[in-house]
């Protein structure tokens, strides 16, 4: 079966969003231009890696050349998207793998999210070898996301994302695991129900 790309090359909007409530949120990538929206689903930690990583890259952009890139150190204000995901949010598909690159000619950052896919293998070494053969398939393999961001669309996507991960449920302040509002049973006060 043909590979089914969602190109978005820019999108008018890129974000990071939830559905549900703290402690019970589903993560969404969400790209749009015009009417045409893509949801793809992925867990908390890919987003907060994703967000970092883009951060770093976007940081060795502007080492590397000297300020000269159209990568503004911090999130323009005008570039600030604070709007609830578009509704309805449909997945798309599940996200697997995750990649990042820089376009050095065209000044854009490439964000690629891979459908996640099960793979049989008997051993470590078919494994690896059956992940390199779907990562360098091209015309046949899971669905894919892959949007081209400039400089400023990067930096905002990082900084919205961030702060979605960082709303969540607040830590406890002695064992650090997340406070439900009902409280939670901490390992600190020897399995006694602390309250928030």
């Amino acid at each position: 079966m043909p590979r089914q790309v969602f190109l978005y090359d820019p999108p008018d909007r890129f974000v990071a969003g939830t559905v549900g409530l703290p402690g019970r949120r589903t993560f969404f990538l969400q790209a749009s231009t015009g009417p045409r929206v893509t949801s793809v689903s992925l867990e908390k930690t890919q987003v907060a890696a994703l967000a970092e990583r883009m951060e770093e890259l976007l940081d060795e952009v502007v080492r590397r050349t000297g300020g000269n890139a159209p990568v503004p150190a911090v999130a323009p204000t005008e570039a600030t998207d604070t709007a609830p995901l578009d509704v309805p949010v449909e997945e798309e598909f599940r996200v697997g793998t995750m990649a990042l690159a820089w376009d050095g000619e065209d000044q854009r950052m490439i964000v690629e999210a891979q459908a996640l896919v099960e793979l049989d293998a008997d051993s470590e070494e078919d494994l690896a070898e059956a992940e390199e053969r779907l990562l360098q398939d091209e015309e046949n393999g899971p669905p894919m996301l892959r949007v081209r961001l400039t400089g400023a669309q990067a930096r905002a996507f990082t900084k919205r994302a961030l702060d979605v991960v960082n709303a969540g449920r607040p830590p406890c302040p002695l064992c650090s695991l997340p406070l439900d509002p009902e409280g939670h049973v901490c390992p600190r006060q020897n399995g006694y129900r602390r309250q928030a």
